[in-house]
């Protein structure tokens, strides 16, 4: 359900904005996708290599998640070319400038995503007051400090450890990308008896088939440190994560880690994805093949959004973590089953679930679909 060509397709995109400021080196784009349920909640990312297109593939994603959740929510995107580890000063600059830019873009809510947190939401907030994700102090709900989408991801494990015939206690999983998304679900998942076998982060992977200690890796990231730092485990390199045997995969990194040269590394029994869009269809098709249950990102990871949009509502961060619960827990049963009863991959099951409440709420939109 990616849009067909550049024009899209029946669902959008709606809109398509470029900003430029060479004055300060700032190029971004905001991709509006869909907005029949509501304005669009979506992350702003920020990396040196994101671009429009990539940007387009996560604002559809983000249009069959908020969709999926039965969230009053359309979806977007939007991205800034840059360094997420620059000095604080510039990034800064580049965020307000950007969130300045699209001042008038009411159809967008800044949430956000890799290479932004709630201090960047807090400066677009000051600048357009329009952005979810906020510090506490502004009476936000942090989504990355209270790990709203590592919490969503485990009960999308217990809902789905027994399609893929996995028992969560003492279940082996490993993370790729140890970060907001894949510590806090390391953290959660071994709460639950799970051992974490395997954590990756941009500098290496740590493997330990014993286990690792998930509150030293947290507290390594939480200082700005490296897993590599850890004192325990085989230090291998960075993709080496792919390949470590286990029951419960997730990826939490980059779009498209996962592709068709490498999927036959994977060895896991289940998969919950949770970074957007991080396979591509090929890959996935591949795991499905050989009976692998793939729970696709717009699913798995919806607990960020879902806290996002009741922070937009008022909600308590209580009233949102039950929110997450049911609602991750829900369709993730509902897709498995879906899938089973017609024979199809959990992702296209999920997706006629999502594309046909976006097509309802568009029957009573000004423009409706054909």
């Amino acid at each position: 359900m990616t849009p067909s060509d550049e024009w899209g397709d029946a669902l959008g995109p709606a809109k398509v904005v470029r900003v430029f400021e060479p004055g300060l080196g700032l190029q971004g784009a905001l991709v509006v996708d869909n907005v029949a349920c509501g304005p669009a909640i979506g992350g702003l990312r920020m990396a040196s290599d994101v671009s429009i297109g990539e940007c387009a593939r996560l604002a559809r994603a983000m249009t069959l998640k908020n969709a999926a959740a039965g969230l009053p929510h359309g979806g977007g995107k939007s991205v800034i070319r840059g360094d997420p580890h620059a000095a604080r000063e510039r990034k800064e600059a580049l965020v307000r400038a950007f969130a300045h830019a699209l001042r008038n873009e009411s159809d967008y809510i800044f949430g956000p995503d890799m290479g932004t947190d709630e201090a960047a939401m807090a400066w677009v907030h000051d600048e357009i007051g329009r952005a979810v994700g906020l510090p506490a102090v502004l009476g936000g709900l942090p989504l990355d400090e209270l790990g709203a989408t590592g919490w969503g991801l485990l009960h999308c494990a217990e809902a789905a450890a027994p399609a893929a015939g996995v028992a969560l206690a003492g279940a082996r999983v490993a993370v790729q990308g140890f970060g907001a998304v894949g510590r806090h679900a390391a953290r959660f998942l071994a709460g639950r008896g799970a051992r974490l076998v395997a954590a990756s982060d941009s500098a290496g992977t740590l493997a330990d088939p014993a286990g690792l200690d998930v509150a030293a890796l947290v507290a390594i990231k939480e200082r700005g440190g490296a897993l590599h730092e850890h004192g325990g485990g085989r230090k291998l390199e960075r993709d080496a994560v792919i390949g470590v045997e286990c029951d419960i995969w997730i990826p939490a990194a980059r779009p498209d880690v996962v592709r068709e040269d490498n999927v036959g590394r994977l060895a896991a029994k289940l998969v919950l994805q949770g970074a957007n869009i991080p396979f591509t269809e090929g890959a996935e098709s591949a795991l499905a093949a050989r009976g692998v249950v793939v729970v696709p990102d717009f699913i798995a990871n919806a607990g960020g959004v879902i806290c996002a949009a009741m922070e937009y509502a008022g909600a308590t961060r209580a009233a949102a973590f039950d929110a997450i619960a049911e609602r991750v827990r829900a369709n993730t049963e509902r897709v498995l089953a879906e899938s089973l009863a017609q024979g199809v991959p959990p992702r296209r099951a999920a997706e006629a679930l999502a594309a046909g409440r976006v097509r309802q709420a568009m029957k009573g939109r000004r423009y409706s679909i054909m």
